[in-house]
């Protein structure tokens, strides 16, 4: 993870959850425009991405350790 992914993180952490919320829509947005066609990832990824907006949608959350298990970090 890059060190602006990094704070950019950080700093959205702080946020009450309406607001994570918002900005989550607004990235969203951002990356939809950026790529409309989701191109830009692997099959894996676009299936990990549906798979995690189903669980939010949801009320699934994953522990943030879990997060970096994941991610190998």
């Amino acid at each position: 993870m890059s060190p602006i992914v990094k704070e950019t993180f950080n700093m959205i952490e702080m946020l009450p959850d309406k607001e994570q919320e918002l900005l989550y829509e607004m990235v969203k947005r951002f990356i939809l425009a950026w790529d409309p066609d989701f191109t830009k990832v692997t099959p894996e990824e676009r299936e990990r991405m549906e798979t995690a907006e189903k669980e939010l949608e949801n009320g699934e959350y994953v522990s943030e350790d879990e997060v970096w298990k994941q991610l190998g970090i």
